[in-house]
């Protein structure tokens, strides 16, 4: 009860978070940092910078959240810890909630697609739900684990010059490099992929439709969390046999189901498309 009253709270608090961050037209607020001299430098499209500033841009109303619900705030101390933020109950401290925030921009080609993100790891502090490596509390003492996360459109090359900056009179008429916000919350596993999202580090991949992440329609989502926990415990981890007699360690769903001899009708499978940060 108390993962779904968190949940309807962070859903709700989401719903004003367009607002404000955006002008009339959808574009971003930040249009740029500004020096002593009062001349505004345009920020550039890379997504982890856009990402790091929408998280502060947003701090003070995630603040505002913690306060209203009663919980404290607790950040990742380690730039490479799990999760970002830690919603610790301020009346009763075995109450915690990890809150991931995740950023992505659509596919200027198909929009319905987003790029996708990773949702952490799945070594150590994964598998040892006791481990204290990379990770801000134990992860068996979190009670959800969620992604706050905005999906955006990134403007056009042509319109943004990094090179050049702007007098503070232009700020308005300065084009933001993102814009067209589209917030949701979701619990992790509901969005996951059966793939790496990272290359070759131990993270967890997202699907890229961006309806089903919006309604938490991932691969796992008819299976439950604990084929997710499972799955992404032994990733890579059980050697099976192929038909042609070939050994191959595990790396999909179909087959982890199959080797657990469970209900495969269940995977999601037209989300079974992983996206790479």
């Amino acid at each position: 009860m108390l993962k779904k009253e968190f949940e309807f709270q962070l859903k709700e608090f989401v719903l004003g978070l367009q607002e404000y961050i955006s002008t009339e037209d959808g574009q971003w607020t930040i249009k740029g940092f500004i020096d002593v001299f009062q001349n505004i430098y345009t920020i550039s499209s890379d997504t982890k910078i856009v990402s790091k500033i929408l998280e502060i841009h947003l701090f003070p109303k995630i603040m505002e959240f913690a306060q209203k619900h009663g919980y404290k705030v607790v950040l990742a101390e380690h730039q490479n810890y799990y999760p970002d933020i830690s919603f610790v109950k301020s009346d009763d401290t075995s109450v915690k909630f990890a809150v991931d925030f995740k950023t992505t921009y659509r596919n200027p080609k198909k929009s319905f697609l987003c790029n996708g993100f990773t949702l952490g790891s799945h070594g150590k502090y994964f598998e040892d739900r006791t481990s204290t490596k990379n990770i801000q509390f134990p992860y068996s003492e979190y009670a959800g684990h969620f992604c706050l996360g905005i999906i955006y459109d990134r403007a056009k090359g042509s319109s943004i010059d990094e090179t050049k900056s702007h007098n503070i009179e232009a700020l308005h008429s300065i084009t933001s490099v993102v814009s067209n916000f589209q917030f949701f919350v979701t619990e992790k596993w509901k969005i996951a992929s059966d793939k790496s999202g990272s290359g070759n580090t131990a993270n967890i991949g997202s699907i890229n439709n961006i309806d089903d992440i919006i309604n938490g329609r991932g691969v796992f989502s008819k299976l439950g969390e604990s084929w997710f926990d499972d799955y992404w415990m032994n990733y890579e981890k059980i050697t099976i046999s192929d038909k042609n007699r070939e050994t191959k360690k595990i790396t999909s769903l179909k087959d982890f189901v199959d080797y657990r001899k469970g209900d495969s009708s269940l995977i999601v499978l037209k989300n079974n498309r992983i996206s790479k940060k």
